[in-house]
């Protein structure tokens, strides 16, 4: 069974994460067909609305480590970076259901969407600091914005997990619902917008955003240089070692 599930609808086109031994975790070559699926629903005009989301227990553990160390993402080509990008230009709405764990870029892909919706078991972290590594996705820039600096600096340099409800505290899921409903009430959502004039819906959506894609794209080019930088460097190595050795990381001595 592929790992994106894919199912079209009245105008709504939902991509289903779909690794569940592996909580969904993405690989180069998830990125690569993440990716190419923006692409297709920004050309199709059957497709008003796109829908992402996981299972009733996990959204998306982030990075599969294992195939994250033998395809690091060091050239701006890598598949992740062209998920990015697809990801920051797509023109339509962009709906996420989340439940359960967003760890990563599962949580920092949630601030380029339109609309976020979680289950009450959601839980949030960006914990690239504790890898070795820094934020990606422009989230060193989105992060602030939504949730304000000191929050942002806790979320990122802590990286521990914030849960549900404070997520919709500050601004970056709309609503909070029981796991069981979340699925069904994400499409009723989608619906909504897809009865709506597509050209209204795209021309607000490029207003809203549009003043603020170059920065967006600033940041995840720099962002993503530092990033591929400091996969070769000690911290990251050892963090990487530490998950192959089953291990906590120790980073007293580099």
């Amino acid at each position: 069974m592929s790992d994106i599930l894919i199912h079209q609808q009245g105008g709504v086109c939902t991509l289903t994460l779909n690794r569940p031994d592996k909580k969904n975790s993405l690989t180069s070559e998830m990125y690569a067909e993440l990716a190419n699926l923006f692409l297709q629903a920004q050309g199709d005009e059957q497709i008003r609305v796109l829908v992402l989301q996981g299972s009733e227990t996990v959204f998306c553990a982030g990075n599969d480590i294992s195939d994250f160390i033998e395809n690091p993402p060091n050239s701006p080509n890598a598949p992740v970076f062209k998920f990015l990008h697809a990801l920051v230009q797509f023109p339509k709405p962009l709906i996420a259901g989340v439940c359960g764990p967003a760890v990563g870029i599962g949580t920092t892909l949630l601030f380029h969407c339109d609309l976020v919706y979680a289950g009450d078991n959601a839980a949030f972290s960006m914990p690239f600091v504790n890898l070795g590594i820094c934020p990606e996705a422009a989230s060193s820039l989105l992060v602030p914005q939504v949730m304000g600096y000191q929050r942002a600096a806790q979320a990122l340099l802590l990286g521990e997990p914030f849960m549900a409800e404070a997520a919709l505290e500050v601004g970056l899921v709309n609503q909070i619902l029981p796991p069981t409903e979340l699925k069904e009430f994400v499409q009723r959502q989608g619906a909504k917008l897809a009865a709506k004039p597509l050209k209204s819906v795209l021309e607000t959506k490029r207003l809203l955003k549009a003043h603020q894609l170059p920065q967006l794209q600033k940041r995840i080019a720099e962002e993503g240089e530092m990033f591929s930088k400091m996969l070769t460097e000690p911290p990251a190595l050892e963090a990487m070692r530490a998950f192959q050795e089953r291990r906590r990381p120790d980073f007293t001595k580099i």
